[in-house]
Order: C-alpha cells, then structure tokens, then sequence
C-alpha cells in the first residue's frame, strides 16, 4: 500500500464517483460493463497521477489485483471448452430430451430450484451446476414458454444454496476459515437464513411457475425429434456428469477435474466416429454450432468454446485491475476504518458487516474478496461482543457470497450472464435466494435469534 495519506472524504467521493459512472453506463446507457470499468480505471490512473502517486504503484497494485482471480479465470476458459465438447457428443441435447419428459410447465420453476440445489450441495461449485444443469434447464424452459429470466433465476438460486451447504464448497471453506469457525459448525449456523431464504424461494418459485405456457405438445415432441435426429442422444451423457460428481468427493480441485472431463468427452467424441480430432478442436476453440434447421433449436445450442469466454474474462481481467487499485491504494480500507467504529449494537454490526459485503462486491466485483475484506475488518468487532466465530462466517456469507452473482461487473454475476445467455439485469430480479439470505441474517442480528454467542456453541 502507498504511504500518501488519503482523506475519509476523498476516498468517498472517489467510490462514489466510480458508482455514478457504473451506474449511468450500465443500467441508463445499456452499455456493456467493459467500457465503464475501464473509463473508471482512465479516471482512478489520472487521479493518482495528480496525487502524485508512482505510476508503477498502480500498474503494480493492478498486477496484485488480476494474480487472485488468475484460478477462476483459468476455470472460466475451460468451462467454455467444457460447454463445446458437451455439445458436440450430444450431452446436453440427451439431458434436455430426458428433461422435457419428466418436467411440467407448471412445477418447472421450482424443479430447477430443487435440482440444482440438490446438485450443488453434492458437487460444491455453483459455476459447475450453471454451466451444465443450467445450460439444459434455460435449454428446457425456454422451449416450454417461460421466460428465460425466471428460469435463469431459478438455476442461479439453486446452485448458490448448494454452494453454501456443502462441505466441498471453496465459498463455505473459506468464509469458515476466515471466521475462525470449524467448517461443519459453519454450514449448520448458516442454516438460520439459508433454510428461510430456501423455502421462500421455493415457494415464490412455485406460485410464478403456475402460468399458462404458449408451447405445444406438438411443439415439444417437433423439438424431441430434432434433439434426436441431429444428435447422439444416450445414457452415456450421465458419464461426465458422474465424473464431476466424483471429482467433487474425491476434492480434486477444478482444473484438473474440468481438463479430465473435457478429455473424456473429447473420447467419447471419437467412439462416436462422427467427427474427428480437428472438428473436436475447432469446437474446444470456438464453440458448438448446431445446424438443424430450426431456428429455436440453433439459437439455444450454438454456443460454448474459449472464446465465448474471452468477454467475460476481459471484464473479470478489468475488474480485478480496479480491485487491486481500491485496495492496495487504501481507497477502501480509508473508508471502513470510520465505519466500524459507529455500529453500537449487534444488528448494527451484521448491517454493518453485510452492507461492506455488498459494497466490496460492487467496488471490486470479486466473490472471495467480499468475504475476506469485511471478515478481517469486523471479526475482532464480533470476538469484542462475545459472538461465535460461526456468527460472522454466516453474515460474511449473506453479504458477500451470494451477492456476487447480481452484479453485472462481478466475477460470478459475468459468468452466469456469458454461460445461461440472459444478462445479469435481466435474470436479477428473479435470484430470490441472494435476495433473502441477507434479510435473513439481519433479522437474525436484529432480533438475536440464531446469533450464536461464543459461550453457546463450540468451536
């Protein structure tokens, strides 16, 4: 960090300014968030040169931000990859043809809900249930009439949930770690505003997903026909999907699992003898098009490879750049200082605690970082008022984890948007679970009920 003194004031104004600019670019301009966060960046570079601050100390402050999310952006490209080959061995379209005729219109929503959840829990990666679960649920609702957003809604929900009460989640370890808390004393306490935000979410999902559909039986079974003509459709598309399954309980970290399943794919490509090893690298390159002659069916499959990623990876590339900024130029730590020193009670220090959360999400767009940052700024808070460790691990949770996937410009928010195909201002308003889990967790703090205390529970 820089040693030129930065006033409370200024570095408000800076983060306001940053958050005027985001928000007239994206939501009133429509702009893609790239050009936004780069203006900023311009801005924050023009800045420190006027402060007189190196320019090598921001380049470098920069380089420190883009080195944390070096892993996700390596999972990033090979999930694109992952997307193409899935498609070409015909994985996605047999999960969709199983899928439409074991789901109705009007218990869909909350099935997606149901399934993903269940998923996540077991495999712990909520970016692994959106880009594969997820590509054939936005797949099969978008065919039955619903609307994507909903459905897109729906699968984020589910895979969050999941990701948060599994054990094998990178998300749950590291909010326990941080906390101070033992790992399965951490996933039981979040269930004080998980359990909630999960069976309100289910039943909303429920009541929204009880609408008329405009799609045909005949419109479906056309659908079927095309899935099966123009694709190898078989019990072999569980192979993979069983494969991820037990790279997740054996803990095998992402990138090896993704390259091992993508290489058994790749396998079952050449069984199939359609193609061969030239087409499969085409399609690990730049993606699946499908060529069947119908538009619906072309539009939804015609996707995947690299570079489909390679926005997405810009954007996250640009982010952590602003990141690495914020706070190695003590930006964001100027402002909290003053902060914590004003929350007297425990409901004002969850509020405290969840809205630094979301703030760190939207400064730096960075799921992990919103989870590190305000636990070591508010644990010494929490231990001060004699609360359990496992009491802040959950509001770092409800504030930081799973905000992340409604912003435009965060990491998880870009993936979901590049990955389902409805951008993060559409698919927003129907993410109930990231909705709920904060108000939760403030009922919680407000009124003391689930708000462990440290003599109370056993760390």
């Amino acid at each position: 960090m820089h040693n030129k003194k930065i006033s409370t004031l200024e570095a408000s104004l800076l983060l306001i300014g940053m958050l005027v600019i985001l928000a007239l670019g994206i939501i009133h301009l429509q702009l893609m968030p790239q050009v936004p966060v780069l203006l900023i960046i311009a801005l924050f570079t023009l800045w420190a040169t006027i402060r007189k601050i190196p320019l090598n100390t921001v380049t470098d402050s920069m380089a420190s931000g883009i080195q944390k999310g070096i892993i996700p952006l390596l999972i990033f490209i090979l999930v694109g990859a992952l997307i193409g080959v899935w498609l070409q061995a015909g994985i996605i379209q047999s999960l969709m043809v199983f899928g439409f005729s074991i789901v109705s219109v009007q218990w869909f929503l909350p099935t997606v809900f149901l399934v993903t959840a269940i998923v996540g829990t077991a495999i712990g990666s909520a970016f692994t249930v959106i880009s594969t679960l997820g590509l054939v649920f936005i797949g099969i609702g978008t065919a039955l009439g619903l609307n994507p957003a909903m459905v897109a809604g729906a699968i984020i929900s589910g895979a969050i949930f999941g990701d948060k009460t599994s054990p094998l989640s990178d998300s749950t370890n590291l909010a326990a770690a941080i906390s101070g808390g033992e790992l399965f004393a951490h996933i039981k306490n979040l269930s004080w505003s998980t359990i909630p935000a999960f069976f309100v979410s289910l039943i909303i999902y429920t009541i929204i997903g009880h609408t008329q559909s405009h799609v045909s039986l005949h419109s479906v079974a056309t659908l079927i026909h095309v899935l099966e003509a123009h694709a190898s459709v078989s019990a072999w598309a569980i192979l993979p999907i069983g494969l991820l399954l037990i790279g997740a309980w054996l803990k095998i970290p992402a990138i090896p699992t993704l390259l091992l399943n993508i290489s058994v794919t790749a396998i079952m490509i050449l069984f199939q003898g359609h193609v061969g090893l030239k087409t499969i690298a085409n399609v690990i390159e730049t993606g699946f098009i499908s060529n069947t002659g119908n538009h619906q069916v072309d539009a939804l499959l015609t996707r995947g490879g690299i570079t489909s990623m390679l926005g997405t990876v810009g954007l996250i590339i640009l982010t952590l750049s602003l990141g690495g900024i914020l706070l190695n130029l003590g930006i964001i730590e100027t402002v909290m200082v003053p902060i914590t020193k004003r929350l007297k009670s425990n409901g004002t220090l969850v509020l405290g605690t969840i809205l630094t959360g979301i703030s760190m999400n939207l400064l730096v767009g960075e799921q992990y970082l919103s989870v590190i940052l305000p636990g070591n700024a508010f644990k010494e808070e929490f231990d001060k008022r004699g609360l359990a460790p496992v009491a802040l691990g959950r509001v770092l949770e409800d504030g930081g984890t799973v905000i992340n996937y409604l912003i435009p410009w965060g990491v998880a928010g870009a993936f979901a948007a590049t990955t389902l195909g409805v951008p993060v201002l559409t698919f927003l308003p129907f993410v109930f679970f990231s909705w709920l889990s904060p108000i939760f967790s403030l009922f919680s703090g407000f009124t003391g009920i689930g708000l462990k205390k440290i003599d109370t529970v056993n760390n």
